[in-house]
């Protein structure tokens, strides 16, 4: 069998940092959604942090949403029914499909620090049923390796297979380095992947990203396999890098506010079905009662 091909870095790029709005204290765009087709089949992620007011009900189409939470408490509920708290380390795998309505706040108004991914979903799919699952920091499938924590929350690696429920194959991990570790991190080959470093400095195929930047590599044609090589730059402190990877869709893509479609006329009909109800009814869920 042939040995798998080491993965290059094609770019690193930087956060836009964006401050405070209605919703949040302060948000940054690690992936900006304005050249899809570059980050195919990755549309956005946001970094928010938020105590009042938070996102309260809106709706989704079309996208899944991969929420990790950071820092606080993410109240979260929606017209599922579903409703619970998350904590650091803590992910939500959301598939908005044919459209849901949902909410995320910080419990009891405090603090809220999150990541949030919105993961395009193919043309054939992109009205499927609406489902949700908690991939809880406590329950989630790992491995170790020498100076390295692998939390496998989408995908096999290793042999070890998240528990999230895609509709488009992603492979999803993060991984806690040991400071001066490094391990390297199978990727499939058709795969476009992105390495946004959360904490520490990296070094990422060789080049070095510093916190708050991410690597991109796309795809490698033909390759039988390929291995990313992380490491962590910072001897001080741990580093935790969190990649995600997928086959590009190479669709059409129009968004429109919380919708994204591949045609404006389904932007057109995404905005009349939930002014129709078609959505749902917006919930009256009242704020959760929890205490850690």
């Amino acid at each position: 069998m042939a040995a798998p091909v080491a993965r290059g870095v094609d770019r690193i790029t930087a956060k836009r940092r964006l401050g405070p709005d209605a919703q949040v204290d302060d948000k940054a765009l690690i992936i900006v959604p304005t050249d899809p087709a570059s980050t195919d089949p990755f549309l956005l992620l946001a970094e928010d942090r938020f105590s009042s007011p938070g996102f309260e009900w809106h709706p989704h189409r079309g996208i899944e949403t991969v929420t990790t939470v950071l820092g606080g408490v993410l109240e979260h509920g929606d017209n599922l029914g579903n409703a619970g708290a998350l904590e650091p380390g803590d992910v939500q795998w959301m598939t908005a499909g044919r459209g849901i309505i949902h909410r995320e706040l910080a419990y009891r108004d405090e603090h809220a620090h999150t990541l949030q991914l919105w993961l395009n979903l193919p043309a054939g799919r992109k009205m499927a049923e609406t489902r949700y699952r908690d991939v809880l920091a406590a329950a989630r499938p790992r491995f170790t390796r020498p100076g390295a924590v692998v939390d496998v929350v989408s995908g096999t690696v290793e042999g070890v297979t998240g528990l999230a429920l895609d509709h488009h194959p992603v492979q999803g991990v993060l991984v806690t380095l040991d400071p001066g570790a490094r391990y390297g991190l199978p990727v499939p080959a058709a795969h476009r992947l992105f390495a946004y470093v959360v904490e520490g400095d990296a070094e990422i195929a060789g080049s070095p990203v510093a916190e708050g930047r991410t690597a991109w590599s796309d795809p490698v044609p033909d390759a039988p396999g390929t291995v990313l090589d992380l490491a962590a730059a910072d001897r001080d402190r741990e580093v935790q890098i969190m990649v995600y990877s997928g086959a590009p869709l190479r669709e059409p893509v129009v968004m429109g506010g919380p919708f994204v479609m591949n045609e404006p006329a389904e932007i057109t009909q995404a905005f009349q079905d939930f002014h129709a109800g078609l959505f749902g009814p917006v919930p009256r869920q009242a704020r959760l009662a929890y205490d850690r």
